[in-house]
């Protein structure tokens, strides 16, 4: 193994008959797809195919760490799960933070490929390159938070634990996989914990001492102090106030989604109460960091007092007040930290809870269902008891909440009529929290993400508000309601996107004033191995493109790079907002040719040729 930054060892293993393997990784692989997201990508082309079900033992659950975990790189203690989504059906990847994917790192592995099915309840302990498999009946029904202590009594006091909660033992289709106990960073999105209750695995407990080998140690050891300062300086609000410190903002703006993402007007009292500077005044008792963090967006809050007093732990980020809170029209920040809670404990992904819940208030609006479809529940807007009752029932899989959690594709087949015209997914997957009406790269990124709904696939809208790239041909950011060259911007970003999650950095550094420039430095000192940006862009968009292979031999074209109904034909009116209606197939037409595809969304011979990607994926 040539490569700095890797073990260049992965364990391989079959939970059907206790089969533990150590595999050497393929540096050609690494040089291609650089680790993390895109390796998993690729180990999930060659393992699967369209008649792999997703939660059959079959499928592989694909725990990947890159180059840069483990190691002082700033903001680099991130890993990704790969696998067949049962959510969506197509290509699944969630990223999380935290300490687990460090550790992983310090047992001597860059990864776990899982496939087959235990016949009884197990957990992993893997320890400085040791690898057991445990009975974990005793842990079953427990949710994530209980189990922390118990393995790590069972283990070692300083281990981490990656498990799942009731709502993976269940197989709930947007179920999630928790790690760093009641710090609760999720691996939330695509239901990579139903695959993974799906194996009988409650939980994979890591704890190591190894150092990973760097090429330039010295250099690479004094990158915090280099960078911390500006970091810390151009990133304050994410130290200060975490991600929900943009809530207002994004309401004044015009894309916090609002009851549904039809809400007409404003809603600047209601944000004032949930947003993270309240938060930080009221129940803020300290921040959390990921491994190699310098910012510490993390939240731990606690409730002292009134009906959800008990609370104690991570506190609700952006993205779960935006969709647990707004698009329910929920202003109780307590009862959102509660159900911020349970969804942790449960292993939800609180985007698609929002979601579905947010579906499911509309239908009871619209008198599709009623209390005696939802078990007596007034599914009500507006209403915490409702939220935090369906919570517990979808996790659980009781009642209406079985239905919910299928995702609003499914629980709009089922209940049929109109729902289908107020189902916002994109290709089976839930919306996240920033309205693609108010950004026109945005809402192209959204339509082509390789697994459906997903802001963090390009991070593009970004790039139409504060961020530039001169690398990119970004000098300043884009104006949002601006149709020509949104196409292409989301190309660009998602190709740089596809290697941070490869590299495994933490895409917040981008708001640190860190360029492609200062990136590329790190990996050549991290691995020793020579790279431009050019090389560095050029790696993103392969693998992006195997991505939309995965997806294409799926069935996956143009006719799904789309959006929902509502936010292509339903204006957001309101004081100081824009009735902006994306012009998608304009910009998809320009996204398509930029990136070498043909206009119904897939590659051509030629572009894969030049990405190395032929040989072995479309030819026989």
């Amino acid at each position: 193994m040539k490569l700095k930054g890797y073990t260049g060892k992965i364990l391989n293993i079959d939970l059907t008959h206790s089969r533990v393997q150590v595999e050497d990784l393929k540096e050609e692989w690494l040089n291609q797809f650089i680790g993390g997201s895109g390796l998993g990508a690729k180990y999930l082309f060659e393992m699967t195919d369209e008649k792999t079900d997703p939660l059959g033992p079959e499928n592989p659950l694909i725990f990947m760490a890159g180059p840069f975990t483990g190691t002082p790189v700033p903001l680099s203690g991130r890993h990704a799960v790969v696998s067949r989504s049962p959510l969506t059906g197509i290509f699944g990847e969630s990223d999380v933070g935290g300490t687990w994917g460090a550790h992983l790192k310090k047992t001597g592995f860059d990864g776990i490929i899982l496939t087959g099915k235990s016949p009884k309840p197990s957990y992993l302990w893997i320890n400085n390159g040791k690898v057991e498999i445990r009975d974990a009946s005793h842990l079953w029904g427990k949710d994530t938070y209980e189990i922390d202590p118990i393995l790590k009594s069972e283990t070692h006091e300083k281990a981490v634990v990656s498990a799942i909660g009731q709502a993976g033992e269940n197989q709930v289709l947007f179920a999630s996989i928790m790690t760093d106990g009641r710090e609760g960073r999720a691996a939330g999105r695509c239901g990579m914990g139903a695959v993974m209750g799906s194996k009988n695995l409650k939980a994979l407990v890591v704890y190591g001492t190894q150092k990973v080998e760097v090429f330039h140690l010295e250099e690479v050891d004094h990158l915090p102090k280099e960078y911390s300062p500006m970091i810390n300086k151009k990133a304050e609000n994410f130290r200060k106030y975490g991600t929900a410190g943009a809530l207002s903002t994004f309401e004044a703006m015009g894309t916090l989604p609002l009851q549904n993402w039809k809400f007409v007007g404003r809603w600047e009292e209601s944000a004032e109460k949930i947003n993270g500077f309240t938060l930080s005044e009221t129940l803020l008792t300290g921040r959390y960091f990921c491994d190699a963090c310098i910012l510490g967006c993390g939240r731990r809050v606690k409730v002292d007092k009134g009906p959800y007093a008990g609370v104690e732990g991570a506190g609700p980020e952006y993205e779960t007040l935006a969709l647990l809170g707004s698009n329910c029209l929920i202003d109780d920040l307590e009862a959102l930290c509660y159900a911020n809670e349970l969804c942790n404990r449960f292993g939800l992904d609180t985007i698609s809870t929002g979601g579905v819940i947010a579906f499911g208030m509309e239908a009871f609006e619209k008198g599709l269902i009623d209390q005696e479809d939802t078990g007596g529940i007034e599914l009500r807007w507006g209403s915490s008891e409702a939220l935090i009752e369906m919570i517990k029932m979808i996790a659980h899989k009781k009642g209406f909440g079985e239905i919910l959690g299928k995702g609003v594709k499914k629980a709009s087949e089922i209940i049929g009529k109109n729902s289908v015209e107020f189902a916002p997914h994109i290709k089976g997957l839930e919306l996240p929290a920033h309205d693609p009406r108010g950004y026109n790269a945005g809402a192209t990124g959204y339509a082509t993400s390789s697994r459906g709904a997903c802001h963090l696939a390009g991070l593009s809208h970004t790039f139409e508000r504060v961020l530039k790239s001169p690398e990119m041909g970004i000098p300043e950011p884009l104006d949002r309601y601006q149709v020509e060259g949104k196409g292409i911007l989301a190309a660009k970003s998602q190709n740089l996107m596809g290697m941070m999650d490869s590299l495994k950095l933490c895409k917040f550094i981008l708001f640190g004033g860190v360029t492609i420039t200062d990136i590329v430095k790190w990996y050549q000192l991290v691995t020793g191995r020579e790279m431009t940006v050019d090389d560095f862009i050029k790696t993103g968009e392969r693998i992006f493109n195997l991505k939309r292979l995965y997806n294409v031999r799926l069935g996956i074209s143009r006719k799904d790079d789309t959006l929902p109904f509502r936010f292509l034909t339903f204006k957001r009116i309101g004081k100081g907002l824009t009735p902006n209606l994306p012009p998608l197939g304009q910009m998809l037409s320009e996204y398509y040719e930029y990136r070498g595809w043909s206009e119904d969304g897939i590659p051509t011979p030629e572009k894969l040729i030049e990405l190395g990607l032929l040989k072995g994926t479309l030819e026989p």
